[in-house]
């Protein structure tokens, strides 16, 4: 496993630093006359922002797909490569229009990287192991929030070195290097433990085999078929983990990047990392996801109701994190569940992006309001998560009458056949995924 750790996370912790890096770099290139050299109004500015989330999230669900078919280091490359070369473009665009359509070109390849690496993540972790990897990952995005101002700054001195501005240089420098790690990814990147050449035959099958045993019996592969789509789509655990990533990427897109950012997001980071760790040990995510957004109900109360920049600055540090974690199996059907869950997330960043105004100052409480209102939504679809799948857990341990699939040779009094009718526990297993009937949900 510390050789999976090893080969698996870091690089992709990389991969993700560059990818929350790159869409915010254009903050800061603000900072440095961006808007001024290129003449665009505030609203212009606003309205290239939000342009950016609409591909971002929409190419989500059908991103994850095209990843388990085309294999994670050739596709994930790929997407790096085009948004690498749409970032170094925008150090080159000279208007209004060019930069509307480099967003919108950077918001269709970034889109793929965080529901591709989280569900890249579940085919080599146990269910029980994924948080502390997941926050080890995540804490990248983090640290991308606290140093990017630092690094825009040191970059801004190369003001005029070859006829470019300071913020143009902040576009290319950072572009460069992503498509260099884009390169660099498909020699680096495994595919799935299947296939996996850092591991031995041996080691292949043992890890497949402790993902099956935890229930993810499609971890040595599935073929495509349509109706996995359509099984995300009819399963009401979909629509709930799309109400908990609105309650998390509303108010992640909303927050603004300056020096006074950099201790907040270093406590995001170190929080991220000891909440994954712990989310493990407990075996719990539904307790862990509840507190989290009450601590961020909390912080943006305090910041509606205070008028003191201490008491309101120390409020951002109780807002900073939250998470969740899915309990579809189906590698094809768990792709697709997560890609429309953070993408229709995503989505609601091109609103959370907009709300904080400059009529507002300093206090900014209609901002405030609306992420509170965010966040409530996302506490409220956990607290319905957790207690439906407890539901759902007591009524598979009861073994309800006629909700069980009926398998050959085997007698069972709460069997019926409109459930599906199989050769063998296995075939129902891969088959059915978390609906059949021997599937526990995790709380």
């Amino acid at each position: 496993m510390r050789k999976i750790d090893w080969h698996v996370v870091p690089w992709l912790a990389l991969l993700y630093l560059l990818n929350f890096l790159d869409r915010g770099s254009i903050g800061n290139a603000k900072l440095y006359d961006m808007t001024q050299d290129l003449h665009i109004t505030d609203k212009q500015y606003l309205i290239a922002l939000t342009v950016f989330f609409f591909p971002y999230a929409l190419f989500e669900p059908p991103s994850n797909v095209a990843l388990k078919k085309l294999r994670p280091s050739m596709w994930l490359s790929f997407i790096m490569l085009v948004w690498g070369i749409a970032m170094t473009l925008h150090g080159v665009v000279t208007n209004y229009a060019g930069l509307v359509g480099l967003r919108f070109l950077l918001g269709l390849a970034e889109a793929g990287l965080y529901p591709g690496v989280i569900f890249y993540m579940t085919c080599w972790y146990k269910r029980d192991e994924l948080g502390s990897r997941v926050g080890v990952f995540f804490s990248s995005a983090t640290i991308a929030g606290a140093f990017s101002g630092l690094l825009a700054a040191a970059i801004s001195k190369m003001d005029g070195i070859g006829g470019k501005p300071g913020w143009a240089w902040i576009f290319i420098l950072e572009g460069l290097f992503t498509i260099i790690c884009a390169i660099a990814s498909f020699f680096i990147l495994s595919d799935f433990p299947d296939t996996a050449k850092f591991l031995t035959e041996a080691e292949r099958v043992w890890v497949v085999r402790r993902q099956q045993a935890d229930m993810k019996f499609s971890a040595a592969g599935e073929p495509f078929k349509m109706k996995y789509i359509w099984q995300a789509l009819a399963d009401w655990k979909t629509w709930l983990a799309m109400g908990i990533y609105m309650g998390f990427d509303g108010p992640l897109f909303a927050t603004a990047a300056n020096l006074l950012s950099v201790p907040v997001y270093a406590w995001g980071c170190i929080m991220t990392v000891i909440v994954g760790f712990w989310g493990d040990r407990a075996k719990t995510r539904a307790w862990v996801n509840l507190a989290l957004f009450s601590s961020g109900l909390i912080g943006y109360i305090i910041l509606i109701c205070s008028s003191n920049p201490s008491l309101s600055y120390f409020a951002v540090y109780l807002a900073i994190s939250a998470w969740v974690s899915a309990n579809v199996e189906g590698s094809y059907k768990r792709s697709a569940v997560l890609g429309m869950a953070i993408g229709w997330g995503n989505l609601n960043g091109a609103v959370t992006s907009n709300v904080y105004r400059a009529v507002d100052k300093p206090w900014y409480r209609l901002g405030h309001g609306i992420v509170l209102a965010y966040i409530a939504i996302g506490w409220l679809s956990s607290l319905a998560l957790y207690f439906l799948l407890k539901r759902e857990n007591a009524r598979r341990e009861r073994g309800t009458p006629q909700r069980d699939e009926v398998v050959e040779g085997v007698e069972s009094k709460t069997a019926h056949e409109r459930n599906g009718i199989f050769p063998s526990v296995q075939a129902a297993r891969m088959e059915k995924g978390d609906a059949w009937s021997g599937f526990r949900y995790t709380l």
